[in-house]
């Protein structure tokens, strides 16, 4: 191992989901227990006693909770992938693959999610190869093209803050360039990799609510459905907030349980 190498620092863009639970987090009164256990006693007490309208508005949003989780895993799925791609080509020395990954995060970054959904979904519609793309194919793709240049950011950092020393170690040993990336370097980044992506799942779960627009029946759409036929605006979107409140809080606690058990694999 090169001595006289030194770590970078690592700088992982963090998107704005539902926070993390640390390591430091324990007992019940830390901030995810006394959101998720009030978000749960609202929602509880509100079907129980309130049964019409709040009972009837939950009945009425499952199908719309398997839409979200439908365009959430799809879009994360398409992401990964497309982070992957991007963070290795941001990494590269080859000047036209670096260019193209560069130039694919600078654009999509700085234009807004909603109209990336309008584009793919309207602009390319008129294109007679894209004319019969359906609203939900459309909403993955601009959600999974849209977080992919997120995620190639936090692959780039990721990878980029192993040590040099790692690489030189696997070469030493007869790995060729896509050997050491796979066994060696992505392993040993997925620990630093595993926060940011998971945040950006969580962030995605609820960006994934402005697909809606695209006649997507998701939660949101649901919610809007049954307020457009009962006018009540109020309650049904209360009852959305609290839905969405709690997977996000549940997502945040299991992508927690991951990192820890990535921990004990560590130590052990």
């Amino acid at each position: 191992m090169n001595q006289q190498s030194h770590p970078q620092p690592v700088k992982i863009d963090i998107g704005d989901g539902a926070a993390i639970p640390s390591k430091k987090d324990h007992g019940l009164f830390t901030a995810w227990w006394v959101s998720f256990i009030g978000a749960i006693a609202v929602l509880t007490y509100l079907c129980v006693f309130y049964p019409s309208p709040y009972f009837h508005i939950l009945s009425f949003l499952p199908d719309g909770i398997v839409v979200t989780f439908q365009v959430t895993f799809l879009s994360i799925l398409l992401s990964l992938v497309l982070g992957l791609v991007t963070g290795l080509g941001r990494l590269s020395r080859n000047r036209f693959f670096n260019l193209i990954a560069s130039t694919y995060v600078e654009v999509i970054r700085g234009i807004p999610l909603l109209v990336q959904l309008f584009y793919i979904y309207y602009a390319l519609g008129r294109i007679e190869s894209f004319s019969s793309l359906p609203p939900l194919t459309a909403a993955v793709l601009a959600m999974g093209i849209c977080y992919g240049a997120y995620m190639g950011e936090v692959f780039r950092a990721g990878i980029d803050s192993i040590d040099k020393g790692q690489t030189e170690a696997a070469r030493s040993l007869g790995f060729n360039r896509a050997q050491t990336m796979a066994l060696v370097i992505l392993p040993q980044a997925w620990r630093t990799i595993l926060p940011p992506v998971g945040n950006e799942f969580i962030a995605l779960l609820k960006d994934s609510s402005l697909v809606s627009i695209l006649a997507v029946s998701d939660i949101l759409r649901r919610g809007r459905e049954f307020a457009s036929e009962s006018f009540l605006y109020f309650e049904a979107y209360t009852v959305v907030a609290l839905v969405y409140l709690i997977i996000t809080l549940i997502l945040s606690k299991a992508v927690s349980r991951m990192e820890s058990k990535l921990d004990y694999y560590e130590r052990s």
